[in-house]
């Protein structure tokens, strides 16, 4: 199956604050980044069945490129909990410094692990296998495109943020 993995574009928020499943706007480049989006894929993937996230950062943008969006909560962002929506330097240190040491085992105070985000996107991705389509595409976040490219690529997860994701990333996929 051949899947398209996109990223959300650039969210309308301050530089270094926490945010996952926080359902931010879109920045005012919104417009000349879905047209970026919009070249760089080919013209057949406008064709493809479409699942996104939920969130408006990702929802806005897969309607606007496909007819039909199918929404799955499995697709949302890291769940950062308690942190959501706070300045990462005004996070204790106690608070963050287990996480930093582990983000991939240990969960953010009354949120997730990337275990966590990791489970549901595979378990997503085994449902998507199962509907014998030929090819999907995913609006969605770094997290879980990170997430799925460890899974596909058989990476360790405390590995999987070597991949280098831009606002509006495409990564193509073979599953």
């Amino acid at each position: 199956m051949e899947v398209y993995l996109i990223r959300h574009t650039t969210p309308e928020i301050a530089k270094g604050i926490c945010y996952g499943q926080y359902d931010l706007d879109l920045a005012r480049s919104f417009p000349s980044e879905l047209k970026t989006i919009q070249q760089a894929l080919p013209k057949q993937v406008f064709n493809y069945p479409c699942f996104s996230s939920p969130l408006q950062r990702c929802s806005l943008l897969a309607q606007q490129l496909f007819k039909t969006v199918r929404f799955d909560e499995r697709l949302k962002e890291l769940n950062f909990g308690h942190w959501e929506m706070r300045a990462w330097d005004d996070i204790p240190k106690a608070e963050l410094d287990p996480w930093m040491h582990d983000f991939v085992n240990t969960p953010t105070p009354q949120g997730e692990s990337y275990v966590d985000l990791h489970k549901r996107t595979t378990e997503f991705l085994e449902e998507l296998r199962q509907q014998n389509l030929t090819n999907a595409v995913l609006v969605t976040h770094g997290g879980v495109m990170r997430s799925i490219w460890a899974h596909v690529h058989d990476i360790p997860l405390n590995k999987s943020f070597d991949l280098k994701l831009s606002y509006g990333s495409i990564l193509k996929l073979q599953l």
